[in-house]
C-alpha cells in the first residue's frame, strides 16, 4: 500500500515538471521593401506612390504601421 502511494506521488509530481522544449528561432529573413508583395504581382500599389516618391512611400508605410499598433493598443484598453 505504501508503495502504491509512493507511486502516485510521483506520477502526479512528474505532471508539474516543465517540459523540456528545444529553443526555437523566430528571426524572419524579410526585405523591408518586400513586405506586403505576392508572388504574381509584387508590391500591392495601385496609385503608382512607389514608382514617383520612394520615399514618401516609406514614410506612409512606416506611419500605417504605426497607426496599427496604436489600435492594437487601443483595443486592449
Amino acid at each position: 500500500m505504501k508503495l502504491a502511494i509512493a507511486t502516485l506521488l510521483i506520477a502526479s509530481a512528474a505532471a508539474f515538471a516543465p517540459a523540456q522544449t528545444a529553443k526555437a528561432s523566430t528571426a524572419l529573413n524579410v526585405n523591408e521593401l518586400e513586405l506586403g508583395a505576392t508572388a504574381p504581382l509584387g508590391v500591392f500599389d495601385p496609385l503608382g506612390w512607389l514608382d514617383g516618391e520612394p520615399e514618401a512611400f516609406e514614410r506612409r508605410r512606416a506611419v500605417e504601421r504605426k497607426h496599427g499598433r496604436v489600435a492594437m493598443a487601443a483595443v486592449v484598453g
